[in-house]
């Protein structure tokens, strides 16, 4: 089997870089994770912090088995599949790896692509820049929306409106913009008690 087939079937995957650390954001804040970061990005976030992820190219392209035995490695069993946007791949035989081996599987998105993969939880951030499949919206847990500007918080009601019952509301200042926003996300999330604030803290704590 070639590496491009590989790819297309999920069994080999671009990995720009793994590593152990704690989960800096979201729902899952300060938990012990090992992030599998995959390379390639069609969505293009002006404010991406990982723009170097972008090209799938330059990465190398890896087993799925090489990829779960570096996971092993580790004593937390929650990994963290993100990128990137991961969901340009098949991420079927990387869960079903990972999941028989003791692992939860998250997986970090803007749901772009059509949704693939054995997860126990879903962090779906969308983004203005691509709109999300229709697929990602029944799996969400947890709709984590960026904002960049004021418009954003209009963005994140849409999004919620189309999610499931379950699926946790986040709204998160992106880093360069948090002196502007926080003020108006505190006071949004106060007079809409069904979202929670979000902060990246891993840069407060400047790890990975």
């Amino acid at each position: 089997m070639d590496k491009k087939t590989a790819v297309t079937e999920g069994r080999m995957l671009p990995v720009m870089e793994a590593f152990y650390t704690i989960q800096g954001e979201g729902v899952h804040t300060g938990t012990a994770a090992y992030f599998i970061r995959l390379g390639g990005c069609d969505v293009g976030c002006v404010w991406c912090d990982v723009k170097d992820s972008w090209e799938a190219e330059k990465w190398p392209i890896l087993g799925v088995e090489e990829i779960v035995d570096e996971a092993m490695k580790f004593p937390g069993r929650m990994v963290v599949i993100t990128g990137g946007e991961p969901l340009m791949y098949n991420l079927g035989p990387l869960t079903s790896s990972l999941k028989s081996k003791g692992f939860t599987t998250h997986i970090e998105t803007s749901g772009a692509h059509p949704f693939s993969g054995d997860f126990d939880w879903v962090c779906f951030s969308p983004k203005k820049f691509k709109a999300p499949h229709p697929s990602i919206y029944e799996v969400a847990n947890e709709l984590k929306v960026v904002i960049f500007h004021k418009s954003d918080f209009e963005f994140a009601e849409k999004h919620a409106a189309l999610v499931n019952e379950g699926c946790k509301l986040l709204l998160q200042p992106e880093w360069s913009k948090a002196k502007f926003f926080m003020n108006d996300i505190v006071e949004y999330v106060k007079f809409h008690p069904n979202w929670k604030i979000s902060l990246q803290t891993h840069k407060f704590m400047d790890i990975p």
